[in-house]
């Protein structure tokens, strides 16, 4: 069950990560401008979900968005280092 499990996550991994591609790809065609930026938006939520993960917790000082950013990163970490196994890249 356990292999299952594994070929799971890494065939949903390429797959998010072939989609992703095929999206920038896309969205560079169409306009290369608002491409940038929402990979520039995406790569500073990131950042700031990294720096979330990281700073000393404080009663009552995280909100929503500092979790949903801290989540996303998780699952972004998990991804490429599922990503990185397959042999689609």
């Amino acid at each position: 069950m356990d292999i299952a499990g594994e070929v799971v996550l890494t065939l949903v991994a390429c797959l998010v990560l072939a989609g992703l591609a095929v999206a920038f790809v896309w969205g560079w065609g169409r306009s290369p401008l608002l491409a940038g930026g929402v990979g520039g938006a995406l790569l500073v939520f990131l950042v700031y979900g990294g720096r979330e993960l990281l700073r000393p917790a404080k009663p009552g000082r995280r909100g929503r968005l500092a979790g949903a950013a801290a989540t996303t990163l998780t699952v972004t970490v998990v991804f490429v280092v599922y990503a990185s196994s397959c042999n689609c890249s």
